[in-house]
């Protein structure tokens, strides 16, 4: 079941990073040189704390 959890987490994640780097874009009124590097940091940023979130408390839910 947790993976699961991680999947539909990191599909979630990969829409939410979009949606932040356009606005993002949109704020600055250019497209950003680094776009992909930016999309990158974005991804692992929320990833690394959320996939954190599920590790710890998944095991919660089971039990």
């Amino acid at each position: 079941m947790e993976a699961v959890y991680y999947t539909v987490t990191g599909i979630v994640l990969y829409l939410l990073a979009d949606r932040i780097l356009r606005l993002l874009e949109a704020r600055a009124g250019r497209v950003f040189e680094y776009r992909s590097l930016v999309f990158f940091v974005l991804l692992l940023s929320m990833a690394l704390v959320t996939f954190a979130g599920i590790r710890r408390f998944a095991p919660a839910i089971w039990n």
